[in-house]
Order: C-alpha cells, then structure tokens, then sequence
C-alpha cells in the first residue's frame, strides 16, 4: 500500500492532535471549572481522571490515524524519530505546522463545550510550572516525562519485532501514567501543540496565561525525545539496528506511532 500523500497525513495529524487537545486538556480544564466552582483544590483522583482522559484519547488516535500519519500528534515525537533517522526531517516542518494548527483547533474547541467558563476557571487546561517547580527543573522534569514516552514509543512502535499490535494501549497507558506522576510539578504536558493550543486561544480571550514558561515545555520535550531516540538505537541489538525503520504511513502495525 502506497503511503498517503504528505497532505492527506498531515491532515490526519491536525486531527489527531485537536482531538487529544480537545479531550486531554478540555477535561483538565472541566476539572478547573469544577474545583473553581466548589472552591476546593485538585485532588489526586482529579489528576488521575485527567491522565485517563489523555490515555483514551491517545489510544483511540493511533489506532485511527497511526496507519494514515503514524500518529506522531507531538511536536517532540516528531523531531525525536527524525533525528534517529525513522522519519525524514523534510517532512517535519509540515508535521509541526499541522500539530500546532491542531492544537489552537482542540483549544477552541474546548471553548465551544465549556463556553468561557473554560477561559476563566479552566483556562483551557493550559499547563503551568507549580509554585516550588523552578524553570530549570520544569524543563528537566518535562524532558523525563518525553524521555520515558520516547523510550516506549521506539520499543513499541518502531523496533522491528516489537508487538505494535499492541502500540495503542501501550503507548496510551504510559501517557496516562506519565501524567499521573508530573503534573502536579508541570501540568505533565510534554508536548509543545498540547501547550501552545490552549496558551494561544486562552491568551487571546484574556486568560492568565504566563508565557514566561512556554520554552519549557518546548526544551524540555525536544530534548527528552532526542535523547531517548539515540538512547534506545545504542542499546538495541545489532539486526535491530539493520533492520528497515518504520516510516508512518506503512501498513498497519508498521507505523511509528506516537501520543
């Protein structure tokens, strides 16, 4: 089968990534509603609704548009599997571009479905560095978080052999767990469209948003995908090595699937 044309993925791209920023962020910003409205701060369980949200979403993506785009629906995934040489980097501006216009879409769509509640209390689910979480730290946590998601991703989706049958629920657990453990230090966004979506539209309808700290989500992720890309490839047995990367767009359970 002929890989989709670049348009068509990117497409799929945009899609995947306003839906993950429309289900993951738009429950983290119900959650604001809620806990604004009751005057009781967030809880646990609350974080743990929200990484189940984000798990679902990124489950239901890559079984959808994984065959289509490989379902990178991350900026940071996308430089991480070309700087390993498993995506072609003259295709990455054009990834980038979609996921980001993917992102400012799933922000306004979470306006559409909280109205501007989801401004004011929720501020859209944008992510942001806790009080005692320093700049420098958010950017090491947020490059943990990409690291462990990258490490997975390359096992799972893109090592000849692996069992990508299962890449979805994988690949789909490990974002909800990942969350569960970062977000109460960073929001656990460790993607740059997942932040830039809900910043931007926030932003333009007067939310507090502190774009102070939006490198750090940026840094942070590029930096933990790199670095878990080259990390997985030097431990990786010799035919592993040699054998064909998978590039998105092959049949199924070929794709470098993502969140």
């Amino acid at each position: 089968m002929d890989s989709p044309v670049l348009l068509k993925r990117c497409i799929a791209e945009g899609i995947g990534t306003a839906l993950l920023v429309l289900i993951g962020a738009g429950t983290a910003a119900f959650n604001g509603v809620i806990t604004a409205n009751n005057n009781q701060p967030a809880t646990l369980a609350d974080i743990g609704v929200i990484s189940f949200a984000f798990a679902i979403i990124v489950l239901g993506m890559i079984y959808t548009i994984g065959r289509i785009s490989g379902c990178h629906i991350n900026p940071a995934v996308t430089v991480g599997l070309a700087s390993s040489g498993n995506f072609p980097w003259k295709e990455v501006p054009a990834y980038l571009a979609a996921q980001c216009i993917g992102g400012l879409i799933g922000a306004f769509g979470i306006i559409a479905v909280l109205g501007m509640d989801g401004v004011q209390a929720g501020n859209l689910g944008a992510t942001v560095l806790a009080p005692e979480t320093s700049y420098v730290q958010g950017i090491a946590i947020e490059a943990m978080a990409a690291f462990i998601l990258m490490f997975v991703i390359m096992g799972i989706a893109v090592a000849p052999g692996a069992p990508k049958e299962w890449g979805g629920l994988v690949i789909g657990l490990t974002v909800g767990g990942i969350i569960i453990l970062v977000a109460g230090a960073t929001g656990g966004s460790f993607n740059p469209a997942r932040t830039l979506g809900p910043y931007t539209v926030s932003s333009i309808f007067n939310g507090n948003i502190n774009w102070v700290q939006f490198p750090v989500y940026v840094i942070g992720p590029v930096i933990g995908t790199v670095a878990a890309a080259f990390t997985y490839k030097a431990i990786s047995s010799p035919e592993r090595k040699e054998a064909e990367v998978a590039v998105p767009g092959d049949p199924p359970g070929r794709e470098a699937i993502k969140q």
